[in-house]
């Protein structure tokens, strides 16, 4: 038993026709960091949010943030499937996401638009991921990355539409 928990995880080499695993898994691995970081940002403004749109922002942000939670999952599991390590500090989370902190407490409708510009920034990576994907044959990561990219896409619109009230 006690060998069973001296396992170090590492990479493999995984043969199912994908083309430059290395850089893949790098592109998954900066969107995960962005997924990550995002999933605290939209928690604390779930938690802090005040005002009249109270009620609805709380709801919007808790169920963005359990989509997003989620997701995490799905591409650090496919980066493990391209037989790569998923990113495992937050130093790295940290270092290559795009996502960044507001250094004041903004708005309710602050927040709204802080977290819109963060779900298009988001997008906008996945978008490259997909071009990626496709030029390296790989159609799994290109269906994962299209399907997040229409959730931030979905997302961003909403928050947008909210600040605008």
């Amino acid at each position: 038993m006690a060998e069973a928990l001296n396992v170090v995880p590492t990479s493999d080499r995984v043969e199912t026709g994908v083309r430059d695993v290395d850089g893949l898994a790098k592109g998954l691995a900066d969107v995960l960091s962005d997924t990550y970081r995002l999933v605290f940002k939209t928690h604390a403004y779930h938690w802090n949010v005040e005002g009249p749109l109270f009620y609805s922002l709380h709801n919007l942000t808790e169920e963005q943030y359990g989509n997003l939670f989620e997701a995490a999952d799905d591409l650090a599991e496919r980066i493990r499937a391209l037989g790569k390590l998923a990113p495992m500090s937050m130093t790295d989370i940290m270092q290559n996401s795009v996502i960044e902190d507001k250094t004041d407490t903004p708005t309710a409708g602050g927040m709204c638009e802080d977290l819109a510009e963060d779900h298009s920034r988001i997008a906008h990576r996945f978008h490259a991921l997909i071009e990626l994907a496709a030029d390296r044959n790989d159609p799994v990561t290109e269906d994962l990355a299209t399907a997040r990219s229409a959730f931030h896409e979905k997302a961003a619109w909403m928050l947008r539409a909210i600040a605008k009230s």
